[in-house]
């Protein structure tokens, strides 16, 4: 059957509409799409007015900057790369300050914050929801107690080992839960009686988008506060190669 120009035209528009609509799909690209456009961006960078850089005894780098009324400081630990694939639970962890010193009052919101994989087709990651990851935690760790004591009883032999390797997964378990509930940071009103919020910001790992670590990762931390977004473009390890020891307690 012979095509007209004018179908084969519009056959190449389809295809060309639905390629722009899979690449504004991409994880991040559609992230970045709904960011606010008023909300000002105010970026990190090294050298700059009011940013900060520093390595610490702990291991961790700290990356910190100031924009009118509000300063941020984000620590994320040097072997953090490592970490997330030690963990039973995938996720990506930073540190946060977020100190105030105006005379009104702004909110913190936790779940707007997010985290660019700049390597891995620059999937963004919202913040994870710690009370929904803590019953994930549990959920799963129910599961496995369930699925050990069925092993078990087919396996009875094995009993002691078994017992043994549920006994340590309870335990990281329960330590998981603690730092879930006492040490992630929740959202706040800062004001002149409240002037800081600290706390740890999770983002899930467990993607399609995101493969295996390259020897040098890139990411983007965006905080979004009082009209603004801070964004800490941050590497790891910052020089490629580095190897930052922490000290021993």
């Amino acid at each position: 059957m012979k095509v007209t120009r004018s179908y084969r035209h519009a056959a190449v528009v389809t295809v060309c509409l639905a390629f722009a609509l899979g690449w504004l799909l991409r994880p991040g690209l559609a992230e970045a799409h709904k960011r606010k456009a008023a909300d000002a961006v105010v970026r990190w960078a090294e050298g700059a007015p009011g940013c900060t850089f520093s390595r610490t005894a702990d291991g961790r780098y700290h990356y910190g900057m100031w924009a009118g009324d509000v300063g941020i400081t984000m620590a994320v630990d040097s072997q953090e790369l490592e970490k997330v694939h030690r963990r039973h639970e995938l996720f990506f962890s930073v540190a946060l300050t977020v100190q105030y010193r105006g005379t009104a009052s702004i909110d913190l919101n936790p779940a707007d914050i997010s985290l660019q994989f700049v390597k891995h087709f620059k999937t963004v990651q919202t913040a994870v929801d710690p009370d929904g990851f803590a019953q994930k935690v549990q959920n799963d760790a129910d599961a496995l107690d369930h699925e050990i004591g069925r092993e078990i009883q087919k396996h009875p032999e094995e009993k002691q080992a078994k017992q043994s390797a549920m006994q340590t997964f309870q335990k990281e378990t329960a330590e998981l839960l603690e730092f879930l509930s006492a040490d992630t940071l929740k959202p706040t009103r800062l004001d002149s009686g409240n002037r800081e919020a600290n706390g740890w910001v999770l983002f899930s790992t467990d993607s399609k988008w995101i493969g295996a670590w390259k020897k040098q990762e890139q990411f983007i931390l965006r905080v979004p506060i009082e009209g603004k977004v801070f964004e800490f473009p941050f590497k790891l390890p910052p020089k490629e190669g580095e190897l930052l020891l922490r000290q021993r307690e």
